[in-house]
């Protein structure tokens, strides 16, 4: 008997029409199959079928900006244009790994979650309801708690981390700058002689 091994990451194949090509099926797909694959949390690469150019993050944005022209919309017009301000700027990278790492860390305290919530699910012999769900809630408390305090700790040392290296990169570019020494330049010294007196220095 003879396996098929699956392939790690599924080619899909944008055209000049704009069609996606799925090379798994065979099959012409639309965004929403992209987006289904992405909830499935399946391996994937859009390729441009002509010049092979990579097109994964330029479809994902599309997927994206569908969800936010419908629907309820996870970016507020204040989110988007201080977003749009990073661009271009010192800490645009920084910033990157910054919502990354606060992203995974929110998908991690919902995995955690999830995990604990499954025994209302399988094998809960319990009926569900609305008194079992606030007991179940009760009983999670005080670990949301703990993993929010883990949150908001890793937050704020990653925040840290971006403040130091912004100041070492501040330090490094002026460091290059080649700012002259200044030249201490000596006041000359004048004497006087009063009228019948002693000499006195000014």
């Amino acid at each position: 008997m003879t396996t098929t091994k699956k392939s790690a990451e599924r080619l899909i194949k944008k055209y000049p029409n704009r069609r996606l090509y799925d090379t798994e099926t065979s099959t012409y797909i639309t965004l929403s199959d992209v987006k289904q694959l992405v909830l499935d949390q399946e391996e994937f690469k859009v390729m441009d079928a002509k010049s092979a150019e990579d097109l994964t993050r330029s479809i994902l944005l599309q997927i994206i900006l569908e969800e936010e022209s419908g629907g309820l919309p996870m970016f507020s017009s204040t989110m988007l244009s201080q977003i749009i301000r990073f661009y271009g700027n010192a800490m645009q990278g920084m910033m990157g790994t910054y919502l990354e790492k606060n992203i995974q860390a929110f998908i991690d305290i919902q995995h955690k979650l999830t995990d604990q919530s499954k025994w209302l699910i399988e094998g809960n012999a319990v009926p569900l309801n609305p008194e079992v769900w606030s007991q179940f809630m009760n009983m999670q408390a005080p670990m949301m708690q703990g993993m929010m305090t883990s949150y908001i700790e890793q937050s704020k040392n990653m925040f840290v981390q971006m403040q130091e290296q912004m100041q070492t990169q501040a330090k490094s570019m002026f460091n290059t700058f080649p700012f002259p020494t200044p030249v201490t330049t000596a006041m000359p010294v004048t004497t006087t002689t009063p009228p019948g007196g002693t000499p006195e220095k000014k």
